[in-house]
């Protein structure tokens, strides 16, 4: 289940009118974070089976008792500090050391333009965040979203409970926009319609509510992304199961990406399956799918000549430096990658067993993974640092490594 679309669908159940059932969602420590915070702004949330229901509170939520912690989850901490000025009092947001350095300045400035008090404690830009909440007054704000989307989704996903109107404008280049597309599509299905001027600008009227509802999660590309690319390495066949060809999900781009390298895809409304072929590098832009560029750089490996992979430069805010993280690990591996601010490019060599660090970054772990499925002697450090948005991955790839080398596997994200 897609983590993109159960931390969104969280938030908005949260403020929505009436009781939601949100059915088979991602239960991981990122959506756990979640889920524990909307408690403590007074949001009943509970278990039932493979779903989650939440009551709504209409906007209306209590103050924190207690400091919010959530762990390294981007999505919790930049979501939930919009969400928290709408709370009477003062919030702490907080997470663990690696959150503590990642920036969230842009998202703090827009807020302050917009008269909530956003403060980060350390005056240095990143959590710990006291937020003043209250009324958010709403109107014409400027965002900078080049390091991350997932500051306008904050904005965005509780401006229908702003006082007023809210047009944001978009300073520079809105970075990752098929996430603004998955956050636009959770807030239609729920009842709020935003004008999206060219992702330039973003209009939400006021006053809009949320409907409570039952909410299918959609598959998540970015975790069956480790899958297809083990059917591409291997030349096995892969078929994997939920998740939808038409989705708005930018991560599903990577079958596209798969496919230009040489692979074969087939795909319809109850699977989409790849066959591996032999592997040539490409040129691609992956700033529509950022948290796949792990697993096309371990693919990149096993092509025929260099892979380049270009306009990532928020990629080294993520869980981890990525870019430096790929660089150093592929490298191990017998990669020669050359690195800028924003690139990436992979010059495949004579490859070698190694140990991989995974810097705490599930996204490196799942990704090198697949790594270990032609070069024996592969070993991933920590790794349940996966617990994050895939728990069970090693025992579903244990069973696809078994099915080796044909690979001819179904699987559900």
């Amino acid at each position: 289940p897609s983590k993109s679309y159960t931390n969104r669908a969280l938030v908005i159940a949260g403020l929505a009118e009436g009781e939601s059932r949100l059915d088979h969602p991602l239960f991981s420590d990122d959506t756990h974070y979640m889920k524990e915070a909307l408690k403590q702004f007074g949001v009943p949330v509970s278990q039932k089976d493979q779903s989650l229901i939440v009551s709504g509170r209409g906007g209306i939520l209590q103050l924190p008792d207690a400091p919010i912690f959530v762990g390294n989850a981007g999505t919790a901490m930049r979501f939930l500090t919009t969400f928290a000025a709408l709370a009477p009092g003062i919030t702490r947001l907080d997470g663990d050391e690696r959150m503590r350095e990642r920036p969230i300045e842009d998202l703090l400035m827009c807020l302050r333009t917009m008269g909530v008090k956003a403060e980060s404690v350390n005056n240095n830009q990143c959590p710990p965040l006291l937020i003043h909440g209250g009324q958010i007054p709403g109107g014409d704000v400027k965002l900078a979203a080049d390091k991350s989307s997932q500051f306008l989704t904050s904005v965005l996903l509780s401006a229908p409970y702003f006082k007023s109107d809210t047009t944001i404008h978009i300073l520079g280049e809105l970075t990752s926009k098929s996430y603004i597309d998955i956050t636009l599509d959770v807030m239609k299905t729920f009842g709020v319609h935003v004008e999206n001027k060219g992702y330039s600008s973003f209009h939400v009227k006021a006053g809009q509510p949320y409907h409570g509802q039952v909410y299918p999660i959609e598959g998540d590309a970015s975790s069956a992304s480790y899958f297809f690319a083990a059917a591409a390495v291997t030349g096995g066949e892969v078929s994997v199961l939920h998740l939808n060809p038409h989705s708005v999900q930018g991560d599903l781009q990577l079958i596209g990406a798969l496919e230009k390298m040489g692979c074969q895809v087939a795909k319809s409304s109850e699977k989409i399956t790849l066959k591996g072929n032999p592997l040539r590098g490409i040129h691609i832009n992956m700033n529509n799918m950022p948290d796949v560029v792990q697993t096309l750089a371990v693919v990149a490996l096993f092509a025929d000549g260099p892979t380049t992979i270009t306009n990532i430069a928020n990629l080294r805010i993520k869980e981890t430096d990525r870019i430096a993280a790929l660089a150093c690990e592929l490298t191990k591996l017998g990669a020669w990658v050359e690195t800028g601010n924003d690139f990436l490019v992979v010059h495949p060599g004579i490859r070698k067993s190694a140990e991989i660090e995974t810097y705490n970054d599930h996204r490196m772990a799942m990704s090198f993974a697949v790594a270990g499925l032609r070069i024996p002697g592969v070993r991933i450090k920590n790794p349940e640092c996966v617990k994050k948005s895939f728990p069970d991955f090693f025992d579903r790839f244990q069973k696809l490594y078994e099915k080796k080398p044909q690979l001819h596997q179904s699987t559900d994200p």
